[in-house]
């Protein structure tokens, strides 16, 4: 991706988010754009206007940290916008080998003791997945709650693909907006991490030219920290849920996400998950005994 034309419209979409009187600066009655002026992000962060517009045009190669920490001060930048930007600032910085396009890596496959902990995990939906929100690795219950996902193969087993381009997810999430949030700025935070990855690179641009709904959110250039939380599903043979999430970063794959649904102990939803395990055994016996005997 262009890192230029990514730090620009970042940094442009997050002056516009702030108002004058978020930053403590009088409203004034003649603005012509939303948000702060140039000359204001540049006050608020005692660099000179020149320079400010410098780095909005995308020039970011060879700002100090210390210009950075009070760029991020002055458009108050949560902590997840805080390190996109130091990940674009990263890659302006880079070498050329880095801002060639990276070859695509052999397919990754679980090692056998990861599949081992996902599997320990009986409870409730335990899997792991990339920054493009690849499924990678499941256990039995991620299988039978992602059912849809993996019912359409144009899916792909991606969430994000499955978010956009497939009906069924507007069953499936029930809060569909929101959780199309959340998907592009899982993508877009990604972006920012990891520019040149060229399976990012083709998803993105297949959603911009199918969905409308993606290619608004992907202009709006927000990401996010997708760690801990609740969210509400519709899962088609067992009905609402309302689950618990962790997202764990593995130490061992940098870039993965070992994410672990629950339910509150003696909740509806914990029996409606016990009701899920109950299915997905019951669909597996189903399918072996369809299979052709020896």
């Amino acid at each position: 991706m262009d890192n230029q034309a990514e730090v620009r419209e970042f940094l442009t979409s997050r002056r516009a988010k702030i108002t004058p009187e978020q930053a403590g600066l009088p409203s004034g009655s003649r603005r012509r754009v939303p948000g702060l002026r140039r000359s204001e992000v540049a006050a608020l962060a005692d660099m000179s206007v020149e320079y400010y517009s410098k780095l909005e045009r995308g020039n970011l190669a060879g700002a100090s940290p210390a210009v950075l920490e009070a760029l991020a001060r002055a458009l108050q930048l949560d902590d997840a916008e805080r390190a996109h930007l130091l990940n674009l600032a990263h890659t302006a910085d880079g070498s050329d080998a880095l801002t060639r396009p990276r070859r695509r890596p052999p397919q990754w496959k679980p090692h056998r003791s990861l599949q081992w902990v996902l599997d320990a995990v009986t409870a409730g939906p335990a899997f792991v997945r990339n920054g493009r929100m690849d499924l990678l690795a499941t256990n039995q219950l991620a299988r039978a709650f992602y059912d849809d996902v993996y019912a359409t193969p144009h899916n792909q087993a991606n969430l994000a693909r499955f978010n956009f381009l497939d009906p069924a997810s507007r069953r499936f999430y029930p809060d569909w907006d929101q959780a199309a949030d959340v998907a592009v700025s899982i993508l877009r935070t990604e972006a920012g991490r990891n520019p040149h990855d060229k399976d990012l690179h083709d998803l993105v641009g297949e959603l911009s030219t199918r969905s409308d709904e993606f290619r608004t959110r992907w202009g709006a250039h927000n990401v996010r920290h997708h760690g801990t939380g609740t969210k509400r599903f519709h899962h088609h043979a067992i009905g609402d849920l309302t689950l618990a999430y962790e997202g764990l970063e593995m130490a061992a794959e940098p870039g993965l996400t070992l994410t672990v649904y629950t339910a509150e102990p003696g909740s509806p939803d914990e029996e409606g998950l016990r009701l899920l395990a109950t299915w997905s055994a019951t669909q597996q016996a189903d399918t072996a005994s369809s299979l052709p005997a020896n």
